[in-house]
């Protein structure tokens, strides 16, 4: 009766009527959405808003019914509040493809005005802070305090360790660590132009050229899941250096300078698995996709040592682009993807080290477990170094 009141205009019978309907059947989230819709068209705004907090009882994760929760408090003025409620709303949609044309327009504009908000948000928070956090001592204070203000206002997501193997507790989650963490980084900065010409060498040699191997090669009996289009693929390749613990064969002839600037580092040292080096070589137009490390008991470090431009890198929440001759040290067990987006390939060194948060005791214990599981399954271990 209520559906046939509305269809021929006669709001005020219609609403008479689907308040019976909530007082006989109040957990039905549809008839409060409905006595909400009539409301509005009365211009009840307070009512429809009463009819709404029903419907969320009754469906705390009705999309419906915040994503009308936003309209109805955008239209009483209630741009902030409106803002978080919209937040809420284009978390609980589903799928665009599933929806009207109408809710589709409804829920991009609720988009818009989430993001709106979450600007403004942004903005107040950082003007309201900016001598606090001038006072951030050292550049890691700095970044923490950033970071907490970034998830405070929702600027940015919360990326914890994924290991796809190994988890080592109480290890922080960073994406890039700070510099002046460590004093072997400049060193190997300063044998860019060095370590560059070794790989154009090798790169140019006719000889070398099967020694570039495609750095994702899974056997056919394993789910790809986002590898399936570089699997095998030569668009991604790498130049073992040290591959399970050792130089790999001609390497200590035509990379001596590499392999001693490597030979500066705290890498780690698990026999048969570590350390881990590589020229790592990235053709043209082509995406790593998100993905996480094996272990968090180490780091990994870039050296870029040929960046086209077009090309960058994300852990976590921060994106860099790479510059030639600067270094950097990354969590890899976060969340990170890469890309070169320009007509030129991109060539990097890379390699690892030890976490430097785990003392000598740790990294005794790390390799001695990892070397007892090689022993009881009696297999080769797998490359973890990268």
């Amino acid at each position: 009766e209520a559906s046939a009141a509305t269809g021929r205009g006669d709001l005020a019978g219609a609403r008479d009527l689907l308040r019976q309907v909530v007082v006989l059947e109040p957990g039905h989230p549809a008839a409060w959405l409905n006595l909400a819709a009539v409301q509005r068209g009365l211009k009840d705004v307070e009512g429809a808003l009463i009819a709404i907090d029903g419907a969320l009882t009754a469906d705390p994760r009705s999309f419906m019914a915040m994503l009308m929760k936003g309209s109805l408090l955008e239209r009483q003025g209630k741009v902030r509040e409106a803002g978080k409620v919209y937040g809420i709303a284009v978390g609980l949609a589903p799928p665009a493809d599933t929806l009207d044309v109408s809710t589709r327009g409804a829920l991009e504009r609720a988009r818009g005005q989430h993001e709106a908000y979450l600007a403004d948000l942004a903005a107040f928070m950082t003007a309201e802070t900016a001598d606090a956090r001038a006072l951030g001592a050292r550049s890691a204070e700095t970044r923490r305090m950033n970071g907490f203000l970034g998830h405070m206002t929702g600027a940015r997501r919360v990326f914890h360790q994924e290991p796809v193997q190994l988890f080592y507790p109480g290890l922080p989650a960073i994406e890039f660590y700070d510099r002046e963490e460590f004093a072997w980084l400049p060193g190997l900065e300063a044998q860019t132009d060095a370590i560059r010409g070794e790989f154009m060498a090798l790169d140019a040699d006719a000889d070398q050229v099967d020694r570039f191997q495609p750095y994702i090669e899974y056997p056919p009996n394993v789910p790809l899941d986002q590898w399936a289009e570089l699997n095998h693929s030569p668009r991604w390749s790498a130049y073992h250096l040290l591959k399970f613990g050792v130089p790999q064969p001609g390497v200590q002839a035509a990379c001596p300078v590499t392999l001693a600037a490597l030979a500066t580092l705290p890498q780690p040292f698990v026999q048969g698995r570590q350390p881990a080096a590589m020229f790592s070589l990235l053709k043209p137009r082509t995406r790593i996709p998100a993905h996480v490390g094996v272990a968090n008991t180490r780091l990994v470090v870039h050296l870029p040592l040929i960046v086209p431009p077009g090309c960058g890198f994300r852990v976590g929440n921060e994106t860099r682009e790479w510059a030639v001759g600067t270094g950097w040290v990354f969590d890899d067990t976060i969340n990170h993807e890469a890309w070169n987006d320009s007509a030129f390939p991109r060539t990097i060194l890379i390699c690892d080290i030890w976490h430097p948060m785990l003392g000598k005791a740790e990294q005794d214990l790390v390799a001695r477990l990892l070397a007892a599981s090689d022993a009881f399954h009696g297999t080769a271990p797998e490359d973890i170094g990268l």
